[in-house]
């Protein structure tokens, strides 16, 4: 049919692919934007919902009367695991279409067979032309399998995966051909365990594994050790802590899942505007009639605190033409510029209060017609600048921007998870993510790597009795997740160089499952 959406109803049987939500096609995400109904396979698709309008009816399958649904003029997207005509059982329900005289549609998904063994780093094709897929849920003639030359995927096989070694040598497979086993595929859960035929019941013994899964058998499983990506990324499967703004977190944690981690933003500090407007109204006009010589901004909300009272009033950029901005540190720097304001002063050193205050000139009455400061901030802010200011001859009028309160308590789970070990690693990007933290949730466990965006951070979570394992080199958090990758990447490093098997920091308390990714 053609690939413009029908009048009527219709069902579309789409491919999920192999785990990854970001590895859904284009059509597939097109469909789901479009859908009035959904109709999921397996509750593990429910991310797929994203690309759903909000409306959106949802129904599990099987059972699901989505063919009538469609019929009375609704697009039914009914998600399939993989790919739909792989080892699928659709064709009855398509049938079921065609006697209805519903329209449908099938799009493919990517197949596990492939995905997962890209992502495991074995290539099933390249020495051997031959690849060969089967399920072990069917009756399998093994001997036959046995005899293909290049590589052999096998879905549904997990729980008979030694007997179906054993079955393998007896048509004649040598016992020293390479396995991998691979559950959780194409997710941060991937967990792959290289063996031989010959030994996979010793080197499964104790692997937990659970479909799905894929056994993979053939030489081409010895490229791993060189096309291993995935697994191998710093912090691959780290559950991460990411305790901030909504708002704030989300260039965080993407460049988290960059490194192979499980982000979980836990809101702890709630910025609300000031409880009296009329201070922060007084500086906005001062700044327009010309009151300050400088407009110093220690934190990206600030800029956006100032840009709304600008809005509210008519005003744009414009209005700092004459005013010299400084910026603490680049995450304020970046709001600045894309409020239209470039700064005049960044410190190039250490990107903190202090830092901007070794940077900042002095005040000089031949140079500096104005001696005044405009320091909107929120109402938590330390001194450091105000005195740093003052000593360098400057007046600062330090004004309310906005207030920071302490969030709702998180979710029973995440609080138990914090306080039990469940996280590998917990990123406080303020002094008042800390003591917010502790107060909604508790403190960390101390296998919970900690780390902190700059030296106060630090100090206040050593007073509250946790040990700083990492400490971002610039007060950013960007390289804050960053120190955390290169500290996880180091950790894993010594982990082969000792000959063990890398664990994450989560795996190490006690009565944890000692099963390492």
């Amino acid at each position: 049919m053609s690939s413009d959406s029908p009048t009527s109803g219709f069902v579309a049987f789409v491919g999920a692919g192999p785990g990854d939500p970001n590895l859904l096609t284009l059509r597939a995400a097109e469909l789901l934007a479009k859908a009035d109904v959904v109709v999921l396979d397996v509750e593990t698709q429910s991310p797929l919902l994203r690309h759903c309008r909000e409306d959106v009816e949802v129904a599990e399958a099987p059972g699901a009367d989505y063919v009538r649904r469609a019929a009375q003029g609704k697009l039914v997207v009914r998600l399939c695991e993989g790919d739909p005509m792989l080892f699928s059982s659709i064709t009855e329900e398509a049938a079921a279409c065609t006697a209805a005289e519903v329209d449908f549609e099938i799009v493919p998904g990517v197949p596990p067979a492939t995905a997962v063994l890209a992502y495991a780093g074995i290539p099933p094709a390249t020495a051997v032309p031959e690849f060969r897929v089967v399920d072990a849920a069917q009756e399998q003639d093994w001997a036959a399998h046995a005899a293909c030359r290049g590589t052999l995927v096998v879905y549904n096989g997990i729980g008979d995966a030694v007997a179906i070694g054993k079955a393998l040598i007896a048509g004649g497979k040598p016992d020293t051909t390479p396995v991998a086993v691979s559950s959780g595929g194409t997710t941060t859960e991937q967990y792959t365990v290289v063996s031989s035929l010959g030994r996979l019941q010793a080197d499964l013994k104790h692997a937990g594994f659970t479909e799905p899964a894929l056994i993979v058998v053939g030489d081409a499983v010895g490229q791993r050790d060189k096309l291993s990506w995935f697994e191998t990324k710093p912090l691959f499967g780290w559950r991460v802590l990411v305790p901030r703004t909504k708002e704030q977190s989300r260039a965080m944690s993407e460049q988290l899942v960059a490194y192979g981690a499980v982000p979980e933003e836990v809101p702890t500090i709630s910025v609300e505007p000031p409880r009296t407007p009329q201070q922060m109204d007084r500086a906005i006009k001062g700044l327009v009639t010309g009151r300050y010589e400088w407009v110093a901004f220690t934190s990206a909300n600030a800029v956006k605190a100032v840009r709304e009272k600008f809005e509210e009033y008519g005003l744009d950029a414009r209005a700092f033409a004459g005013l010299k901005v400084a910026a603490v540190g680049d995450a304020t720097a970046r709001a600045l510029v894309e409020f239209g304001v470039k700064p005049d002063l960044l410190p190039s050193g250490e990107q903190s209060s202090e830092g901007l205050v070794a940077e900042w000139p002095p005040y000089d009455s031949m140079l500096d017609p104005i001696n005044r400061v405009l320091l909107p901030r929120a109402d938590i802010s330390t001194d450091t600048l105000v005195a740093g200011l003052t000593e360098l001859g400057w007046e600062c009028d330090d004004v309310t921007a906005y207030r920071t309160v302490r969030a709702a308590p998180p979710p029973a789970p995440i609080r138990e998870a914090i306080k039990g070990g469940g996280f590998d690693a917990v990123l406080f990007t303020s002094s008042s993510t800390v003591r917010n933290l502790v107060g909604i949730a508790g403190k960390p466990h101390n296998v919970t790597v900690i780390a902190v965006i700059g030296p106060q951070t630090a100090k206040t979570a050593e007073e509250f009795g946790l040990r700083v394992d990492v400490m971002a080199d610039k007060p950013s958090a960007s390289a804050l997740a960053a120190a955390v990758a290169e500290f996880g990447a180091k950790q894993r490093q010594a982990a082969l160089a000792a000959g063990d098997t890398p664990r994450r920091p989560s795996q190490n308390r006690r009565g944890a499952r000692r099963r390492a990714k």
